[in-house]
């Protein structure tokens, strides 16, 4: 047995976000200051899982003083999988425990969160495990208005990149189809849409529970360009979350699924050609109907994941990486770290499990909310409003060479998931009551 002082090691797992190199410092320079030495986990799980333990170099203070500014993993990460079998859970314990280590800090997302959990489960009190949320996705399921750290440098950095694309369509007169990360979630996709007053933006959940066609977004993507067309402009943004992916229908998903998975079982969206498969239909149906459209799709997911964090994300990776080693440090174990109402709040394992699936919970976009409701009045799209008016379904129609009763008994579906008006008069507090 080990004399050693016990020491914290810290590892990154999932895919890369802005703000990792900011946690890392920041537990690293906490855990130092109270005198615990850290050891960095290089590559996530990958070789802890194979009972490797020559890659963990300890890290110090003057280590990572200012990689903080810096976009990436100073130890690298990994989607390496400890709960894939019992061998990989096992041997994952067990070199962390022959590194004297007996505090654990995860950075990583709903993935490595459930990972994190099963960890903590096995080692029976052996080991703190504390997590901190990682995703750009911005799907851990956290209150509604506490984001996961690397969101809003995507979404800002994702602005930037839709902004030059809108020149170049309005230059060029095309469109874009621009495919933006968000396994299930479109937390991504909303964000950038909205922000950058892109045309149209498609999420997942907007199409409730159950699966959709793809023909249904095909429609929805061809009702935009040609209602666009009406106001006198043939160029235009889609911005699409990829997690629509998961929402087709097994049919349809058959016919673009190429067999990639991840280690968590997962299909590689950026493997699969979602934009240009949408672009081809959407083209073509275009085409059939003698509307010339020069569509261009592209996928921004990766340009979003290692760039350099914006201050908001700076900030807020430091308060977590503090809270992280202090809690670890201090005695806590089998939680996801917190940042609520600008107060520290350690969120249990238990609580962040699914007990239908026995995975970690996944938050969703509100498409009841306001803040998704204006999102989507301002976009272009076929309505409900637009076929209560005869005149605009006979302008849509001349469009596409339809008759108007062709177009509406080819489109008016397209209406039957759009939310009612919202009303803000009737939000209005009542009157105080005048009793003495």
């Amino acid at each position: 047995m080990s004399t050693r002082p016990k020491r914290l090691a810290i590892l990154c797992a999932g895919g890369p976000a802005p703000g990792l190199n900011s946690v890392i410092a920041a537990a690293t320079i906490r855990a130092n200051l109270l005198g615990v030495e850290v050891l960095g986990i290089q590559d996530g799980f990958k070789w802890l899982m194979e009972g490797d333990t020559a890659h963990a170099p300890v890290l110090k203070i003057s280590d990572v003083s200012r990689i903080h500014f810096r976009g990436g993993s100073h130890i690298g990460i990994s989607r390496a999988n400890p709960t894939r079998d019992a061998k990989a859970l096992e041997n994952t314990l067990l070199s962390l425990l022959k590194l004297d280590v007996d505090k654990l800090i995860t950075i990583g997302g709903d993935g490595s969160a459930f990972s994190a959990y099963k960890v903590s489960e096995r080692a029976r009190g052996q080991l703190r495990v504390v997590h901190v949320p990682k995703t750009i996705d911005n799907d851990i399921d956290l209150p509604p208005e506490v984001d996961t750290f690397g969101y809003q440098t995507a979404r800002h950095v994702g602005v930037e990149i839709v902004k030059n694309l809108m020149v170049d369509a309005k230059t060029t007169q095309r469109w874009y189809f621009v495919v933006t990360q968000g396994r299930k979630a479109g937390h991504l996709a909303l964000g950038i849409g909205k922000a950058a007053g892109a045309t149209v933006t498609l999420i997942p959940e907007e199409f409730g529970a159950g699966t959709v066609r793809f023909q249904e977004m095909v429609d929805i993507l061809v009702g935009a360009i040609v209602k666009r067309m009406g106001y006198d402009r043939s160029d235009g943004i889609a911005v699409l979350a990829e997690g629509l992916l998961e929402k087709l229908h097994p049919d349809d998903l058959a016919q673009l699924d190429n067999g990639e998975r991840d280690q968590h079982g997962n299909l590689r969206f950026s493997e699969l050609d979602f934009g240009d498969a949408l672009k081809l239909h959407v083209s073509h149906a275009l085409k059939a109907r003698g509307v010339k459209c020069t569509i261009i799709s592209k996928n921004i997911g990766y340009e979003l994941r290692c760039t350099d964090p914006i201050p908001a994300d700076m900030e807020y990776t430091r308060d977590l990486g503090y809270c992280a080693a202090r809690y670890a440090i201090e005695g806590g174990t089998g939680a996801m770290v917190s940042m609520q109402g600008g107060r520290f709040k350690p969120v249990p394992f238990e609580h962040l499990i699914d007990l239908q699936t026995g995975r970690a919970r996944v938050r969703m976009v509100d498409v009841a909310s306001d803040r998704y409701r204006i999102a989507r009045s301002y976009m272009v799209r076929l309505k409900r409003e637009d076929f209560d008016d005869p005149l605009q379904i006979a302008r849509l129609a001349t469009t596409l060479s339809m008759s108007p009763e062709e177009f509406v008994n080819k489109y008016e579906y397209l209406t039957l998931r759009e939310e009612a008006p919202m009303s803000m008069t009737s939000r209005l507090p009542p009157p105080p009551d005048s009793a003495p």
